[in-house]
């Protein structure tokens, strides 16, 4: 290899054109320490590519959790399993780890009346999976019908679609919510369809199967599209009382005890036992006051 000129002022400009922010950031604290230390020159290479490799990562995946427009605060250490004893962490935890079934295309069913942390849990699972490195995107099932419907009245809904097999995993929340007579849900199971063993599905329902009957047209396609949902699927049913409730009582018997306690308390009544204590006593020199009343003055006449 023949010599070559090589210009060290010139290496911000040249890391900014290979797209490397981390390196220009850390490579003068890295390149002292390198010297400092006496590395070899791979070692002092390899630690200035892993920290790009860890930057983009986490630039990834930021992006990818704003793309996904999942509820803010919703994770899995933040979620009560204490109130849904029938799932366990660590059958979700590893649920969320993606590997096993976003792979195959598998999909998840919960099931659960309102309030019984149906949304937590799949928005919990999506967070986890996009810091996985998998893409995710989140969305109420009657938004998604409205933007399919409209997409179909311009003749573009195999493209619209095609486009979300971007993401690995689609979260389809609150999908008893359509109803076939607010519009043409058909549009719902053509995606189901396109889905169906190659990209997974995550849907919220409150209402069993036996209800899907509202949703789709006919008869027909509410079996056909369950069928698809549940050949290659973990079902899960969170039959429990609204979390959401339980916690407004427990707020407002504690907010009922706090204005209690704040509320101002009346004076204790005086004790008359030590009130007669102190009064004064007569002494036997004293003349004492008969209690009968007096003879009245007799005049003559």
């Amino acid at each position: 290899m023949s010599r070559v000129e090589v210009d060290t002022a010139r290496l911000p400009l040249l890391l900014g054109e290979l797209r490397l922010p981390a390196i220009a950031r850390f490579w003068p604290e890295i390149a002292e320490r390198s010297g400092r230390e006496g590395w070899p020159a791979v070692r002092f290479l390899a630690t200035l590519a892993e920290l790009e490799v860890a930057e983009r990562t986490q630039r990834r995946i930021e992006r990818h959790l704003v793309e996904a427009h999942l509820p803010p605060d919703k994770t899995l250490d933040g979620f009560d399993f204490s109130h849904v004893p029938m799932l366990s962490r660590a059958r979700v935890t590893a649920i969320a780890s993606g590997d096993a079934w976003l792979a195959k295309g598998d999909n998840l069913l919960l099931f659960g009346p309102p309030g019984s942390g149906k949304t937590h849990i799949a928005a919990a699972i999506g967070r986890a999976l996009i810091e996985g490195g998998y893409r995710v995107l989140f969305t109420r099932t009657t938004d998604l019908v409205q933007r399919l419907q409209a997409a179909r009245q311009q003749l573009i809904l195999e493209a619209a679609i095609t486009k979300l097999d971007r993401y690995d995993l689609l979260v389809l929340d609150d999908l008893s919510y359509v109803r076939k007579d607010q519009a043409e849900t058909s549009v719902l199971f053509e995606l189901i369809g396109r889905r169906y063993e190659r990209r997974s599905m995550l849907i919220t329902a409150n209402q069993p199967f036996a209800e899907w009957n509202k949703v789709f047209p006919d008869p027909a396609m509410t079996i056909a599209a369950v069928d698809r949902l549940v050949h290659h699927a973990v079902v899960v049913e969170m039959n429990v009382d609204s979390y959401r409730q339980k916690a407004a009582i427990i707020r407002k018997a504690r907010a009922a005890t706090i204005k209690r306690d704040n509320q101002p308390k009346d004076p204790p009544e005086p004790d008359r036992q030590a009130q007669t204590a102190n009064l004064p006593l007569a002494s036997d020199n004293q003349p004492r006051q008969s209690s009968l009343p007096s003879a009245p003055n007799h005049h003559p006449d």
